[in-house]
């Protein structure tokens, strides 16, 4: 059994109590920590030990790993202290503020050889999973351009996110998520970044973004976080030599289209559309085309503990590792800067 301690017991926190309590035969949830008493005594009214201190998490033998689901701006020393206590850490994302605090973060790891990880939880989304299948099928032949974006229109929770110093804003929270996926999904360097970050209801923090990344191998992608936005674009749109596939929310809803056939046969003259008199913008016979259904996948968001538990045993490569957060947190440092220039940034990550 696989014991692990939950230090905030907030929104995120009770997400992860629920998890792991719907693995009893895997997991065992020692308890939870947090600053505010009262969470605590609402942890103990739903069947958890509550700690009444970080000292006491730190210092229970039977804890081999702490999860830490508290704001942003505590990741870091959060992370440093638990492992010098011994204790593996999970970390949700952010992984930390930017990368030179994950790089201090790191060299603890490796300094007390304790595993350390960030919940990445969204590899495990089914959208995501359907996109990397056809891109590694080949469903729609090769990629030049990816489209990933989360829109909504409430604004951001008025909490701590609204706080800069605290790590707020969308970057920092969804954003970490699209840009971890792109960077997953696409096996290449990142070397170019251009980001217009927006505060349109809540200033102080980015409450919407645009960002366009560029990679070696040619690929571009956009990145787009919304939170007052009430028309939604399509959750993917991934367009490649081959087709093109859509999946528009998280329900998966969505097709692909793909060309039947390699060459077109332009007609003679002049073809008169809904768009004016224009050949290149007429639509395609549909005898050269074909649609198919998305593909249907399963997954499991809680494989994450389960492929953290047997990394630290030595059964399995851990799947989420502080090098590929790192090279997240490096990308979203050069996303800030171009956003504060206004131009794009060049790097090669």
């Amino acid at each position: 059994m696989y014991t692990i301690a939950i230090i905030g017991y907030g929104g995120m926190g009770g997400y992860h109590a629920k998890q792991l309590l719907s693995l009893p035969e895997e997991f065992r949830l020692a308890g939870v920590y947090d600053i505010n008493p009262a969470r605590i005594d609402a942890a103990e009214k739903d069947g958890i030990h509550g700690y009444r201190s970080l000292e006491e998490v730190f210092a229970d033998p039977e804890v081999r790993t702490v999860l830490l689901a508290v704001p942003n701006n505590f990741h870091k020393p959060l992370s440093i202290a638990a492992m010098r206590a011994g204790k593996n850490v999970i970390c949700e994302k952010p992984v930390m503020l930017n990368a030179a605090e994950l790089e201090e973060v790191i060299a603890v790891s490796k300094e007390t050889g304790r595993q350390f990880s960030v919940h990445q939880n969204r590899r495990w989304d089914k959208d995501f999973l359907i996109v990397k299948k056809l891109i590694e099928d080949g469903a729609i032949g090769k990629p030049f351009y990816i489209e990933s974006r989360v829109q909504g229109s409430k604004g951001i929770p008025g909490d701590w996110r609204c706080v800069k110093e605290a790590g707020g804003g969308m970057l920092l929270d969804w954003g970490v998520h699209l840009i971890d996926q792109l960077m997953y999904l696409v096996d290449s360097p990142v070397t170019e970044v251009y980001a217009h970050l927006l505060s349109v209801k809540f200033p102080g923090v980015d409450d919407n973004f645009k960002l366009m990344m560029r990679f070696k191998n040619g690929l571009s992608a956009l990145v787009e976080v919304d939170t007052y936005t009430f028309i939604n674009l399509p959750r993917w749109h991934v367009s490649g030599d081959g087709g093109t596939a859509q999946v528009d929310d998280f329900s998966c809803t969505g097709r692909i289209l793909r060309a039947k056939t390699e060459e077109m046969r332009w007609e003679e003259g002049i073809v008169y559309t809904v768009a004016g008199p224009t050949r290149t913008m007429a639509p395609r016979p549909k005898e050269s085309i074909e649609e198919q259904p998305l593909p249907e996948l399963e997954s499991d968001a809680r494989d994450y503990y389960r492929n953290f538990r047997d990394a630290d045993e030595g059964k399995a490569p851990l799947a989420v590792t502080p090098e590929q957060a790192l090279r997240v947190m490096r990308v979203i440092d050069a996303v800030f800067a171009s956003a504060e220039k206004g131009c794009s940034v060049s790097l090669h990550i």
